[in-house]
């Protein structure tokens, strides 16, 4: 009968360090696949044109939110070894919380990320598609609109909220165009529209040069992306705010400036070449941000699914202090993904 329990205990013991083992290759395999993304992280900043912008507030207070998880979860743990069942569940309940907060406090970033005009999707880092000026100038009581930035101006001053939101309502009735780029024009009066140096006037419903001509599909296309630049609150830069402030561009590890709508490296302007390869560049490092920070939280979700299944076996009864591994599995794995987490946010903090 002795020998029969002391196999019972030896082959539970074997089980369980082959469950622990199990966890430890899901940790090397995400090791690995992080490593990955690192790795191409790095190599595709080389030479490139490199957006950096700053960390949603929502970032840092996940981060607080999954370093206190991993302390309940070690205090569960305790209290389960201990045999102190209340106080497990009190731990555990709350450990749950906590990641479905973490979870909530993530795509909360991506929203911030997102309103301040950093998208998953490969976006340009300075505008091209319906930069203002290239092809169309915006008169307002005979004085043009200017640009500078992301800041539009008349007379020098910048435009306030409402004027601003005023353009946007003129500009509007372009960005709504039909297939073959015939927009619906409601108002046209108190802006003018100038295209390649010549006022645009509108001729029933159709906008006419000085000549009596359409504008071309192309240009008429034109005319549609600076609408949705404007519209969006864009003037040269896809992130909202102010270079250098709010946001940075690197090239080759050094910061660029931005001085009449060009951009200067070590205090002179871009080559020509170097201008026109900034303005093909697609912001490589936002998606980075995304595809690393999500693939993260995917890992979290399915976590969270074993937490939610921890606490109900320590509500059951099935977790208590002589069967702990679950529990202890996926302890490990959560501290891990926490670990994980404050090395990836470090990272890109001192990277991106």
């Amino acid at each position: 009968m002795k020998e029969q329990v002391e196999f019972q205990d030896g082959n539970k013991e074997q089980m369980n360090k082959a469950k622990m083992n199990l966890v430890y290759v899901g940790m090397f395999s995400v090791i690995m696949l992080f490593a990955g993304f690192i790795s191409a992280y790095v190599v595709s900043m080389g030479d490139s044109f490199w957006l950096k912008v700053p960390f949603p507030t929502a970032f840092w207070i996940s981060t607080t939110l999954i370093l206190v998880s991993s302390l309940t979860l070690i205090l569960a743990t305790r209290f389960a070894k201990a045999g102190k069942t209340q106080a497990l569940k009190i731990m555990m309940s709350i450990t749950l919380v906590l990641g479905l907060a973490f979870v909530y406090f993530q795509f909360k970033g991506y929203g911030q990320l997102v309103d301040n005009g950093v998208h998953f999707s490969f976006n340009r880092i300075v505008v091209s598609d319906g930069r203002y000026g290239d092809y169309f100038e915006i008169q307002k009581d005979d004085k043009f609109i200017e640009v500078n930035g992301n800041d539009f101006y008349l007379s020098e001053k910048k435009l306030t909220s409402s004027e601003m939101k005023d353009l946007q309502k003129f500009m509007a009735q372009f960005s709504t165009p039909d297939t073959n780029m015939v927009f619906k024009i409601k108002e046209y009066g108190k802006y003018k529209l100038i295209f390649k140096d010549q006022e645009l006037k509108l001729d029933g419903k159709v906008l006419k040069n000085q000549k009596g001509e359409e504008l071309a599909y192309l240009d008429a296309e034109r005319l549609y992306f600076l609408a949705r630049n404007i519209c969006d609150g864009r003037g040269d830069f896809y992130v909202r705010g102010k270079m250098g402030k709010d946001f940075h561009v690197y090239f080759k590890g050094k910061e660029l400036s931005y001085e009449n709508r060009e951009l200067m490296y070590q205090g002179a302007k871009l080559d020509p070449y170097m201008q026109v390869k900034a303005m093909e560049s697609y912001d490589t490092a936002s998606s980075f941000l995304y595809i690393i920070t999500f693939a993260h939280l995917l890992h979290v979700l399915i976590t969270v699914l074993f937490l939610f299944r921890a606490v109900i076996f320590s509500f059951s009864g099935k977790i208590n202090s002589d069967n702990t591994i679950r529990l202890q599995m996926t302890g490990i794995f959560w501290h891990f993904l926490g670990l994980l987490w404050v090395f990836l946010l470090l990272f890109l903090l001192f990277i991106h």
